[in-house]
């Protein structure tokens, strides 16, 4: 039961960071971050919050990785649902200060990076399944052989020219994101010695029957 629990933790403080790194950009008021701008472009022709269309867009992108063949567990539901609901709890209870000054922008900017990517190390190795845009980076990573950082930089820029043509706010924020969060990621990883080619994540089976082997245990 500890093990499960821990598991719970580590993966549910993961989803909190990411969540956090996602205001902490919106907020820097230097330009959203490249899957927000997209989202907020949805937000903008249709009746959506920003954490519900990252939600849909969620389950959209796992159908996709899903026929790449990337397992589909626990955690990829979790994902796409407790990130969305802690982004709208976090705008909505305004505990990150809308930023007017360049000087704290430019550091909640860079900030967000490096909070983004230790929520992904965190949830990802719980290897309960990756969450939509996470799994959509390994499933490429692992299709092509291509550097974590090229892979990420590619995702982004697609998000990233799609959301600007829905009308989502670009600034410069918006390029350092879609430039740095991969080198983030992949220097976060390296610091930890966390190599994702190794994980083997449960899929939605798996994950049940190792949640039921922990309470047996207990």
């Amino acid at each position: 039961m500890k093990k499960l629990l821990a598991l719970i933790i580590r993966m549910t403080f993961g989803f909190l960071l990411c969540a956090l790194g996602t205001v902490l950009a919106l907020n820097s008021n230097l330009g959203l971050s490249p899957w927000d701008v997209f989202h907020q472009g949805l937000t903008n022709v249709t009746s959506l919050t920003i954490g519900q269309a990252s939600i849909i867009v969620g389950i959209i992108i796992v159908a996709i990785t899903s026929i790449l063949g990337l397992k589909v567990g626990m955690g990829t539901i979790a994902n796409m649902i407790v990130i969305g609901c802690f982004m709208d709890l976090i705008i909505h209870s305004k505990i990150i200060p809308v930023c007017n000054n360049i000087y704290t922008g430019i550091i909640m900017l860079i900030g967000s990076l490096f909070v983004t990517a230790l929520g992904s190390y965190l949830y990802i190795g719980c290897e309960m399944g990756c969450g939509p845009r996470d799994g959509l980076m390994i499933a490429l990573v692992k299709l092509t052989g291509k550097p974590i950082g090229i892979i990420r930089l590619f995702i982004e820029a697609g998000a990233l020219i799609i959301g600007w043509i829905l009308g989502g706010f670009v600034g410069i924020g918006t390029l350092v994101t879609a430039i740095g969060i991969g080198y983030c990621v992949q220097l976060i990883y390296k610091v930890f010695g966390f190599d994702i080619k190794v994980l083997k994540h449960r899929n939605i089976k798996e994950g049940l029957k190792f949640v039921n082997e922990c309470i047996t245990i207990c």
